[in-house]
């Protein structure tokens, strides 16, 4: 049995919607439940309860549950920062948060736009799901952010990544 703990009002959410639930159960051939201490409990063989897992912890980090459940592929994986980690301050999280999502969103936008990772700001984290390039290069551009680097500097970062990842694929083929 696999337990997870998510913050309370994505596991408030998760209570209330059944069908999300049901749709993890269904693909990973497990049973969850959420016991009296609000850990959500996985029951299936070990690997459908890792996947399972994997799922329910990336809905708790704000995906949406058709972004978290594409790490059902094989693919797809998920990979998480956590800003007071290397933070430290309270303020400098929350300033770093701002200057990862943008104006609006553009940052992040292009971010997920230019690297097809997924990205979601939620509490101290920045949380990536897509593949092992593509989270790299999503990496890329929050890491350099996080250092203080300008924006064009991270964008410059992350489309180098880019390329380079495009021609090896490219090169692989032939």
């Amino acid at each position: 049995m696999e337990e997870v703990y998510i913050p309370h009002d994505r596991l408030d959410l998760l209570k209330r919607e059944t069908k999300l639930r049901k749709f993890v159960e269904r693909a990973c051939s497990c049973r969850i439940t959420i016991d009296p201490d609000e850990r959500v409990l996985i029951n299936g063989s070990p690997y459908n309860e890792f996947t399972a897992k994997n799922v329910i912890y990336a809905f708790g980090r704000g995906f949406d549950m058709e972004i978290a459940g594409r790490l059902l592929g094989e693919e797809c994986y998920f990979s998480s920062i956590d800003l007071k980690d290397e933070l430290g301050s309270e303020k400098r999280v929350r300033r770093i948060k701002a200057r990862i999502i943008g104006e609006n969103g553009r940052t992040k936008r292009y971010t997920e736009s230019v690297s097809s990772a997924k990205i979601s700001i939620y509490g101290d984290t920045v949380s990536f799901i897509g593949g092992i390039q593509e989270i790299n290069e999503a990496e890329t551009a929050v890491n350099t952010l996080i250092e203080g680097g300008a924006h064009r500097l991270a964008y410059l970062r992350m489309e180098a990544a880019h390329r380079k990842n495009k021609e090896a694929a490219h090169a692989a083929k032939f």
